[in-house]
């Protein structure tokens, strides 16, 4: 029977099928991050409310077949959820092989009532939650030979409070609080319980008083101190009366206080809220990009992004930058970027494809590349360099490539003082002028460029800035500069010497005009083919 026991523990362990099965009822009742649990929840608020309305209904009148079959599907679905949950809540065949790894290490026996004993605690602690025994008593409604149990319909309303992710989160706050809370109700009972004394030994004996016994000063009492007042019971002594305007009184400061206590609450797990809201609407994401660091880079990154429709969360470690990235619409979190738990709520392992550290401190850059890198080994990330020092060490970290704005910034500034078209073009694209391309010419067979250098096409006297040239002739390998590209090579910046051939790929930047009109110039240049007559 142990040794079976254990082939048995071992096979489910080692069973994908009922590792998928497991998992996906997992990811249906348990796991929030999984689309399959949203619409389940939504599916259970609609379907518990139903049933409570059938429930309702039929107290005054004589429901039909289909609502009878409809009550005996809710019975079925709540059982199959309840079962379902007490599978999932812990592995059984884990822990049959926990512990009989144990014993073979500790060479001890392996006794099958002590692993019945560790298998069924488990079982029983889910079984004695507050959540399942919820789930138990929102059954018992449904039998309408015992009218009694219909009072259960209250735990069948709190059944929609696993089912609330708002629910929950007001929970959270609560619980947050309950020290505080836990004080006020004490402090509470105190007063009710010394007004409960006080107002019965005044008011007991007066003339004209309703307090007939001490629950009715207890009623009194809480009907006083929650300031609701009814009025169906008054003092009618001198004591009543001041131990009624006393609890009026205290009543107000213990609703100020819960008051108090509330909003303390909300207010310090309000970006909690917020950030959950934005990694629920992250979850409908996929192929995004992270971007860590909403300075100056981060923003235009941003931007761009913006335009081209795609997808991105910011995460930046500054409040002020945090509240202007969600001026201008964007998904932000105010946290810490390098810490791995944030990472992983932004989706590093779940729709993300790119991470972009985009911070001025390279300390933080680089911690932000390794957490990222750990995380999720096949990411491209893509990362800022400050000081030309540190762009090895994140290499290094495990930054696919590497930006360093200074750097660049530099070598614009010296090109423009040599090149000032060339740069001119390259500054227009990123401005987006219109008037500025980037743009291809084809060398066609005896056009004007065919055979002939760089040097003697002449491209800054035609205000044109030559990028590189992308070409399948094998002539050309000879020179450096040389990338291939698929079943090509692009020439970056070649020499003046630079011969051209028929079918090469002309890349050039210059003003819209300036291209054109060297586009009509080798166009015309083309010999005419005659046709057939």
């Amino acid at each position: 029977m142990k040794k079976l026991l254990i082939r048995y523990a071992y096979f489910l362990k080692n069973s994908k099928r009922y590792q998928r099965c497991k998992s996906f009822f997992y990811n249906l009742l348990e796991n929030q991050h999984s689309k399959n649990k949203s619409y389940f929840d939504f599916f259970m608020i609609f379907f518990v409310t139903l049933s409570v309305f059938f429930i309702i209904y039929d107290m005054d009148n004589e429901l039909s077949i289909a609502s009878h079959f409809f009550e005996a599907t809710v019975i079925i679905v709540f059982v199959i959820e309840y079962l379902l949950r007490a599978w999932i809540y812990s592995d059984s065949h884990q822990l049959i092989i926990d512990y009989h790894e144990k014993s073979q290490y500790l060479n001890t026996p392996f006794k099958l009532h002590e692993v019945l004993k560790i298998i069924l605690a488990k079982k029983l602690s889910y079984i004695f939650s507050i959540t399942a025994i919820i789930d138990l008593l929102a059954i018992f409604p449904s039998f309408r030979a015992v009218w009694f149990l219909r009072i259960f319909l209250i735990f069948r309303l709190f059944k929609l409070f696993r089912y609330s992710t708002s629910v929950k989160l007001f929970a959270g706050v609560l619980n947050s609080r309950r020290f505080e809370l836990f004080t006020l109700v004490g402090f509470v009972g105190f007063l009710v319980f010394i007004a409960s004394i006080a107002m019965y030994l005044f008011e007991h004996k007066a003339p004209n008083s309703q307090i007939k016994s001490l629950f009715d000063t207890f009623y009194w009492a809480v009907v006083t101190i929650s300031t609701v007042g009814y009025g169906d019971i008054t003092p009618q002594t001198v004591g009543g009366r001041f131990v009624a305007m006393t609890l009026i009184l205290s009543g107000l400061g213990v609703l100020s206080f819960f008051a108090s206590i509330i909003v303390a609450a909300f207010t310090e797990q309000m970006h909690i809220l917020r950030e959950n809201r934005t990694y629920s609407e992250l979850r409908l994401y996929k192929n995004f990009v992270i971007i860590c660091g909403f300075g100056r880079v981060g923003q235009e990154i941003a931007w761009q992004l913006q335009k081209d429709k795609q997808r991105f969360i910011v995460i930046d470690n500054s409040l002020e930058n945090i509240h202007l990235a969600k001026r201008h619409g964007f998904l932000a979190i105010h946290d810490d970027a390098s810490r791995n738990r944030v990472l992983l709520n932004a989706g590093i392992n779940r729709g993300a494809s790119t991470v972009v550290c985009t911070t001025g401190d390279d300390v933080a850059n680089v911690y932000v590349t390794l957490s990222s890198r750990y995380l999720n080994p096949t990411i491209r990330i893509i990362s800022r360099v400050n000081h030309h020092n540190n762009a090895k060490k994140m290499e290094q970290a495990g930054a696919d490539h590497i930006i360093q704005p200074f750097q660049i910034a530099g070598l614009l500034a010296a090109e423009y003082v040599g090149q000032p078209v060339a740069v001119e073009a390259i500054l227009g694209i990123l401005q987006e002028r219109k008037h500025i391309l980037m743009d291809t010419l084809v060398v066609y067979e005896g056009s004007i460029l065919e055979g002939k250098s760089i040097l003697e096409i002449g491209f800054e006297q035609r205000k044109l800035s030559l990028v590189g040239i992308i070409s399948t002739n094998e002539l050309h390998q000879k020179h450096r500069n040389r990338y291939h590209v698929k079943h090509q090579h692009f020439y970056f910046n070649p020499e003046k010497h630079f011969i051209c051939r028929k079918n090469d790929i002309l890349l050039v930047l210059g003003r819209e005009m300036s291209i054109e009109y060297f586009r009509e110039q080798i166009e015309k240049s083309r010999p005419k083919t005659r046709g057939a007559w």
